[in-house]
């Protein structure tokens, strides 16, 4: 028993040595070292203390590896779905729903207040926040120096960007006065209630609290963040989002769809908006696949903003979808529209 365990101490040792690395001894990242010194006055002996200690994250790496990945094992399918109906699943359970109710109740004054000022509606900020953090309780457990670090100079096909994202990263830090080792993200290093990236800091994070600090693990600065980031994205105030539309058949293949396609109404010959919609404007078909069915859908332009924050239709539809149900759920537990 004591030889077993002595392999395995041994065995954890030896993995843990193939993955240790001293990135302060990289060219590149000696490169990285100097080029922060000389164009934003770091220290560069802090600097390769700094990087000396960093932690290959392999997890991190994976996403962009895939030989790095362990074997995948497709699930039992006990209901054939479609691949909407599978997403709507993860982000539309009734706990999901009930808890950003319950955060919109806690954090009204800050929500009413970013509407007033940004124009953004409370349950849109609400359903960003609980589709990307889960109204604060899974913020990511990644360490992101380490994460931005590995992805930056381990090779994969975003190295550029990451490299710009550490950048951005330790200039943010020095701004707020916060140690790098000690903030926690995502795998892609996303920060915060909003699962911001380093580089919107600067542009898009707000000091909604007035205590002289921009911080997305904060709930106020969060909120006003996000609505900020949607009104620099024009943002239309009391505009519509999307509607479901008739058309004929069970598979729409008439027009190409998703958010990067803008159509005149009276040239979708055959489509209808399912409900009155007053908009306008040209609009995105928008193509949700269920398994024995599509559901379409005209997106405006605040559909396209959504986008904005993450480059997938069906991200929009759900945030649009779960901003619905969230102001729904408020009207009848509060008797109003937070607003």
């Amino acid at each position: 028993m004591k030889l077993i365990k002595l392999l395995l101490l041994l065995a954890l040792l030896l993995n843990t040595a193939l993955f240790a690395k001293d990135y302060s001894k990289d060219p590149h990242v000696q490169q990285f070292i100097k080029n922060m010194s000389r164009q934003y006055h770091f220290s560069r002996s802090e600097l390769t203390t700094l990087f000396s200690h960093a932690k290959y994250q392999k997890r991190a790496l994976a996403i962009y590896v895939p030989s790095l990945r362990p074997k995948w094992k497709p699930p039992k399918v006990r209901k054939k779905l479609g691949s909407w109906d599978r997403y709507q699943n993860i982000f539309m359970k009734d706990k999901k729903i009930d808890r950003g109710v319950a955060y919109m109740h806690t954090h009204k004054n800050d929500l009413k207040r970013a509407y007033a000022k940004y124009g953004v509606e409370p349950e849109y900020i609400t359903a960003i926040i609980g589709v990307e953090s889960h109204y604060g309780i899974n913020r990511g457990k990644f360490p992101v120096f380490d994460t931005l670090t590995t992805l930056a100079f381990e090779y994969n096909r975003r190295q550029k960007f990451y490299r710009s994202e550490l950048k951005e990263f330790l200039l943010m830090t020095r701004r707020e006065g916060v140690n790098p080792r000690n903030v926690k993200g995502s795998y892609a290093g996303a920060i915060g209630l909003g699962q911001f990236m380093p580089s919107n800091y600067k542009t898009f994070v707000v000091d909604f609290n007035h205590d002289g600090h921009k911080q997305m693990n904060n709930h106020t600065d969060a909120i006003g963040s996000i609505a900020h980031y949607f009104q620099r994205h024009h943002w239309k105030k009391h505009q519509p989002v999307a509607t479901r539309v008739s058309y004929p058949g069970t598979r729409y293949n008439g027009h190409k769809t998703g958010y990067k396609y803008k159509y005149n109404r009276a040239s979708l010959k055959g489509i209808e908006p399912k409900v009155p919609f007053n908009y306008h404007g040209k609009v995105h078909l928008i193509k949700l696949k269920r398994y024995s069915y599509d559901e379409l859908w005209y997106g405006t332009h605040n559909f396209y903003v959504i986008t904005r924050y993450n480059h997938s239709s069906y991200y929009a539809m759900m945030i649009h979808q779960l901003a619905q149900e969230l102001k729904k759920g408020y009207k009848k537990k509060y008797g109003e529209v937070l607003r």
